[in-house]
């Protein structure tokens, strides 16, 4: 993935839009990491992606909650609260 500055993306933005058309580009501020630039393609094939994801889960819930396997409400909090999940 290239990476540029902030000032980089800055003063080469046309640039960095060619570039994103072809691959991530990583913003980086004060050389730290705070931003990539993808394409429209790349951000919308992620969002479908995401959509999907989503989809599944409630399925796999519905199934779940179809067929008993459910769990108490605090039971799911503090595994939620652990970080555990399915």
């Amino acid at each position: 993935m290239d990476a540029l500055s902030a000032n980089e993306a800055k003063t080469q933005f046309g640039d960095m839009l060619l570039k994103a058309q072809r691959a991530p580009v990583q913003i980086n501020k004060n050389g730290k990491p705070v931003a990539v630039v993808i394409s429209m393609e790349e951000y919308e094939s992620n969002e479908a992606l995401k959509l999907q994801l989503l989809q599944a889960k409630a399925a796999k819930a519905k199934s779940d909650i179809e067929n008993g396997h459910t769990v108490d409400g605090d039971s799911f909090f503090d595994a939620l609260e652990l970080g555990q999940h399915d």
